[in-house]
């Protein structure tokens, strides 16, 4: 097994990411304010003690696997259904705690559900102005067309919703939720009727409508490349609580416990032993100061170091320098991703050009070419 130092220096420019226009950033007004949020039924408990504060124009996605109780937290802020404790602020208001409770048709916020739930016989128009019938005519004529403008369909206005394609329905269901002009838009899995293709498409086209609009949103999804991509933050929900909650990159870069860093991406643990400034694993020795927060409390102890396929790097060899053997890939277009059973038994996976492709079982060394700090984890 090679024991060369495996982390090298690198100059590589830092990864850009996307610059937010100062116009669209949230204010510093807070407009939802959760705290406590706590749902059971009978014995079980959906939702355990959540606390969030959403600031004006924010979106916001709360992210985790099925039965986490994201959809059971949406539903509270709905108004659909009632904590068991906790409290709910919307716009300075309480909507909802061990005293009072708003319900749904009381509280100003919108909702877009997953099926869009347009109305068959109306028109485009009327369906976007379904929830301001009490507005006057002309009123209502002048939203609609603001916002049809905005979601890009004023020349559909006349047409009904089966004359549409998925991704113009969906526009005509967020442009009726906004009609109103609601303090918070709540969107209940809002891309998982659209085929792929149109999903990636729709999420840029609805992060860009609700910026445009200023709207202050709360999005559920247990899709991770979706919540990553159009959140400007992001609450990773386990079992009902609150894990983690920060901006995208934050999180998947820092994550705070083994499970948000094993949800969000392909996450692979390096053991190693904490030897002073160092920590020596598998793949050789990494410098503690390569490593998102002090360690100097673990020395002498083993910490599991988080790496993603695309922190390492496999390399053809011969059996006598080899770390592992590839044991599985997976072919996504451009890239495979490599699983590399290393010889303690422990499986690390890499990513590689489509181009560079590895035979089953074929011994491999493998090296860590990240070049920013990695987050760890105490021995359990």
């Amino acid at each position: 097994m090679s024991q060369t130092n495996v982390y090298e220096e690198t100059t590589s420019e830092t990864a850009e990411m996307p610059v937010v226009d100062s116009e669209t950033r949230a204010s510093s007004e807070t407009v939802l304010e959760i705290d406590g949020l706590t749902r059971t039924y009978e014995q079980e408990c959906a939702v355990d003690s959540f606390s969030l504060s959403v600031e004006q124009g924010e979106l916001v996605t709360l992210l985790g696997p099925s039965g986490c109780g994201k959809t059971t937290t949406l539903r509270m802020i709905a108004g659909l259904e009632r904590p068991t404790e906790g409290s709910i602020r919307i716009d300075d208001s309480t909507v909802a705690d061990d005293e009072s409770f708003v319900p749904s048709e009381q509280r100003d916020v919108g909702l877009v559900f997953q099926n869009f739930a347009l109305f068959p016989h109306l028109t485009v128009e009327e369906n976007v102005t379904f929830g301001i019938k009490n507005w006057d005519e002309e009123a209502k004529r002048d939203r609609a067309e603001e916002l049809l403008e905005l979601v890009g369909l004023l020349g559909h206005r006349e047409k009904k919703p089966d004359q549409l394609s998925g991704g113009q329905q969906q526009r005509v269901a967020l442009a009726r939720s906004l009609a109103p002009e609601p303090d918070v838009l709540l969107l209940d899995e809002p891309f998982s009727n659209l085929d792929v293709r149109l999903r990636i498409e729709m999420r840029e086209e609805v992060r860009r409508i609700l910026k445009q609009a200023g709207v202050t949103a709360i999005s559920v999804t247990h899709d991770q490349e979706e919540a990553l991509s159009i959140s400007d933050r992001v609450a990773i929900m386990n079992d009902g609580q609150l894990e983690q909650v920060g901006k995208p990159e934050v999180v998947f870069e820092n994550p705070e416990s083994r499970f948000v860093a094993s949800f969000l991406g392909r996450a692979s643990f390096l053991p190693g032993r904490v030897i002073d400034d160092i920590v020596e694993t598998e793949l050789g020795t990494l410098r503690t100061e390569k490593l998102n927060g002090p360690v100097d409390a673990y020395n002498g102890a083993e910490i599991d170091v988080l790496v993603r396929p695309d922190d390492l790097e496999a390399v053809p060899c011969n059996e006598a320098t080899a770390d592992g053997h590839i044991v599985h890939r997976q072919y996504n277009g451009p890239t495979f991703v490599y699983q590399v059973e290393l010889e303690s038994g422990t499986t690390v996976r890499c990513l590689h050009n489509h181009a560079e492709t590895f035979e089953h079982e074929q011994p491999v060394a493998v090296s860590l070419k990240s070049d920013h700090p990695l987050a760890w984890y105490p021995k359990t």
